[in-house]
């Protein structure tokens, strides 16, 4: 039922604990986790609470209060042992590290939404790749774009009213799933970045509001959300369908500056000599001519 609710209607950490562990639990078997399953038929999908402490070495009741969501005073070494229990991935035993971290933190006003800006210099150095690049934040904002990065995401930057984010481009953009040729993919990647997002920043009002939209005009948002996927984006390949250039696949690269917390460079390449390589320098070519590089400049002031 909470699914189905706006994220900020229901900002309420326990539940959130309460659901991830239930949903990571209800994945794995005993056979997965070298438990005998002595046959017959069982009432829950995946592992028992108790068969979780077992393999966790901790009591049943304090098993229980924790998926109950109930974080109190719940060390890193209990959490760890659950994390090996459930098999979570590093992406995901960090959630369950920072879901527990809000919870004993306590309730929170949610803060105002910050005006992020990108450093002159960092600027700088993205204007000076010849390969497409950005600056993106926690909530999937572009922050500022290389003009090559503008023009390969072009869908981005469509909307006037709205600042450009990878997440309303992806499910409230209709044009979205011809410009990405594995569209579930992506979807499915950018809901888990804005899970575990929501569990290191709770308070986030810019990023509940995000949400809440999202769950409020997006049915495949809602059904992705419930999941409780979370999961790291560090480099891998998309393929795209450009509406100048045609197709491309192109590595990712997932960059952290240092000096500016919070905020990510992703920069994209082709392969040498490639169909996509020549796409991009097309690309390109197109994103230096008068015409275009008007275009730009118009929205970059919009």
């Amino acid at each position: 039922m909470h699914a189905q609710l706006p994220y900020r209607e229901r900002m309420d950490m326990s539940d959130d604990i309460r659901e991830f562990l239930v949903t990571r639990r209800g994945r794995i078997g005993p056979e997965q986790a070298g438990l005998p399953a002595y046959g017959g038929k069982r009432r829950v999908p995946g592992l028992r609470r108790e068969e979780v402490a077992l393999l966790a070495g901790i009591s049943v009741e304090y098993y229980t209060r924790l998926e109950r969501g109930n974080a109190r005073g719940v060390s890193e070494s209990v959490l760890d042992g659950i994390a090996r229990a459930l098999q979570l991935d590093e992406a995901e035993s960090a959630h369950l590290l920072d879901l527990v971290r809000a919870a004993n933190a306590g309730r929170s006003p949610k803060r105002p939404p910050t005006q992020q800006r990108v450093r002159p210099s960092l600027q700088r150095l993205l204007d000076s790749m010849t390969v497409p690049a950005f600056v993106q934040n926690g909530r999937l904002d572009i922050l500022y774009a290389n003009s090559l990065g503008r023009a390969l995401f072009s869908e981005f930057f469509g909307d006037p009213g709205n600042a450009a984010n990878g997440a309303r481009t992806i499910f409230l953009n209709p044009r979205a799933t011809d410009f990405y040729k594995q569209w579930d993919t992506v979807a499915n990647d950018v809901v888990a970045l804005l899970r575990a997002q929501a569990g290191r920043d709770p308070y986030d009002r810019a990023l509940t509001d995000l949400i809440g939209e999202l769950s409020t005009r997006s049915e495949e948002f809602r059904r992705l959300w419930a999941r409780h996927e979370v999961r790291f984006h560090r480099s891998g390949i998309k393929h795209f369908h450009h509406p100048v250039v045609g197709d491309l696949t192109l590595t990712y690269e997932a960059l952290e500056p240092p000096g500016d917390p919070g905020l990510t460079i992703f920069v994209y390449v082709a392969e040498p000599n490639s169909p996509s390589h020549e796409a991009l320098d097309l690309l390109g070519s197109w994103t230096a001519s008068p015409s275009t590089v008007a275009t730009t400049d118009a929205d970059r002031d919009a």
